[in-house]
């Protein structure tokens, strides 16, 4: 029998689902509890009981979003060996899951940067803190292929996220706004570029699709 709690459950995941969506589609500041609560076909007082607020929302709606994108990329990525192959992989994940989500319904990430870039406050606190996070663990990747010699011990381990991350957000532009049906597959193509030209004098690229 399903008991209450389970129940509850359920309804919560729906509203974070929902409200992401909402947030993908329209940006963070979109979701209010009345919205969420008529898509959902739920009062508003159902909504707030399970959420607390609209601010509480928006954070869990970040929060969500956070561990979606790292089990989709991270998580799996961190299967394959340190150095480039790792690095492939998380390239090749985060390029799948763009044309899976990103592309057909938005990105939390790049959206909220934008639309939270002067502003202050919990929400671009917590929106800078996935995204610093997610840079993070690219940084420690790229650190550790260097360290392998898969890449050539004088890179800029910062520069080349920064190329990684700025590859990216151009994909996410001409797929959205252009509609250029090629933008994921010409942002692998840059990668490739961008890791041949890191890889030690001599060494064939490893870089696989």
């Amino acid at each position: 029998m399903e008991t209450k709690t389970h129940r509850s459950g359920l309804t919560l995941t729906a509203i974070v689902d929902t409200a992401i969506t909402m947030a993908a589609e329209e940006g963070l500041e979109s979701i209010t509890i009345g919205e969420v609560a008529k898509r959902l076909g739920l009062s508003k007082s159902g909504v707030f009981s399970r959420v607390g607020s609209r601010e509480a929302l928006q954070i869990a709606v970040i929060e969500a979003y956070d561990a979606r994108f790292l089990q989709d990329v991270f998580v799996p990525a961190m299967r394959e060996p340190r150095g480039l192959p790792r690095l492939n992989a998380i390239m090749r994940l985060w390029l799948t899951r763009a044309r899976d989500v990103e592309i057909r319904q938005g990105c939390i990430y790049c959206a909220g940067a934008f639309e939270f870039d002067d502003r202050e406050g919990p929400l671009r606190d917590k929106l800078m803190e996935g995204i610093m996070g997610w840079r993070t663990a690219l940084k420690r990747c790229v650190i550790q292929a260097i360290d392998a010699g898969h890449l050539r011990s004088d890179i800029d381990a910062d520069q080349l996220v920064f190329e990684m991350d700025g590859l990216f957000v151009a994909l996410m532009r001409d797929a959205r706004f252009l509609r250029d049906p090629r933008a994921a597959d010409r942002a692998w193509v840059a990668f490739e570029r961008l890791i041949r030209s890191a890889l030690p004098a001599g060494a064939e690229s490893t870089v696989q699709a």
